[in-house]
């Protein structure tokens, strides 16, 4: 063999195999896990348990970064637009990856061209939260109190277009009942809020409200899903309190951007698993009314893709703007 053609030869191979050379020590430096809600609300605190067991599978640190306002848009759009090198990643939501695009007529970002799904990690349905202030001991009390003060009964979301917001929707529509909705930049502020009795109720995470539900300072009249919480045994889900056909469960899992080498998304997946089947953090998870949850990246994929429509329909049908 002439030597020339030889060394293009050995030229070719060494740079087909650099791609796999410069992945292979994935990941040689700290992560970061973009957050699309603020510090203190329920998809935080999954998210932190997340990074803690996620950095100790990869064997660097997963640092969380809080980017809430706008739905989630902001994060999406930080995420969509950073390198795609697997050391920037999304805590997506139902919300962020399959609400927004009916609610928002110029979203800057496509929640199925720009990411690349990892895993599912978590599902969690809402609980129906009263605050002090509402004398409604159950679903029923509460559709009357509603009827006789339309307009005046208000319930709280983690912000315009969240699930907690739908969930609202959904409820004023099948219940027949005109709430006000007052949305607010995560669950923190809106549990101070619920607690000195400035809003009514919510539809949000029993992750933030279980020491205040177990206390008595708010009253949990039912669940979201289409089952019962193990958490919560003794409270009904909407449809056994008299509405059917109602059913909301937020889920929310690892995206990174589109384009990262399909190496490091193996490799994150595979962290992700691990750090998921911790069986100390299920437990956690499993007492705060949170399903475990894992899939693989095409599984993710193909459920974000089943969501969207489902949602156009939902915020058409329900009414549900954001401003």
């Amino acid at each position: 063999m002439h030597s020339p053609t030889r060394r293009r030869i050995l030229l070719a191979a060494a740079l087909s195999a650099a791609p796999l050379a410069a992945w292979a020590a994935f990941p040689e430096r700290p992560l970061r896990l973009v957050v699309p809600f603020p510090a203190g609300g329920a998809a935080d605190l999954m998210a932190r348990g997340l990074a803690q067991h996620l950095g100790e599978q990869l064997g660097q640190q997963v640092v969380i970064d809080n980017r809430g306002g706008a739905g989630g848009t902001v994060a999406c759009e930080i995420v969509a637009r950073a390198p795609a090198d697997g050391y920037t990643l999304l805590f997506g939501t139902m919300g962020t990856q399959a609400i927004n695009p009916a609610l928002y007529s110029k979203l800057r970002y496509d929640p199925l061209k720009d990411f690349a799904p990892i895993a599912l990690t978590h599902i969690t349905p809402r609980v129906l939260v009263v605050g002090p202030s509402v004398k409604a001991r159950n679903v029923g009390e509460l559709i009357v109190l509603a009827r006789s003060k339309a307009g005046q009964l208000t319930y709280g979301s983690a912000g315009n277009g969240s699930s907690s917001h739908l969930s609202g929707a959904l409820f004023e529509s099948l219940a027949g009942v005109d709430l006000v909705h007052v949305p607010y930049k995560g669950s923190a502020p809106l549990l101070t809020d619920l607690l000195a009795g400035r809003v009514d109720a919510t539809f949000d995470s029993y992750t933030v409200y279980e020491e205040h539900i177990k206390s008595g300072r708010v009253r949990a009249l039912a669940v979201t899903s289409r089952t019962r919480m193990a958490a919560l045994p003794q409270v009904p889900t909407l449809a056994e309190a008299g509405l059917p056909g109602y059913e909301v469960s937020n889920w929310l899992g690892v995206l990174a951007p589109a384009g990262t080498p399909k190496e490091v998304v193996t490799a994150l997946h595979a962290a992700v698993i691990r750090a998921m089947s911790d069986a100390g953090m299920k437990r956690q998870l499993t007492a705060l009314g949170i399903e475990p949850a894992t899939s693989t990246p095409d599984e993710f994929s193909a459920l974000i893709r089943s969501e969207i429509p489902k949602w156009a329909r939902l915020v058409k049908t329900s009414g549900a703007t954001v401003e």
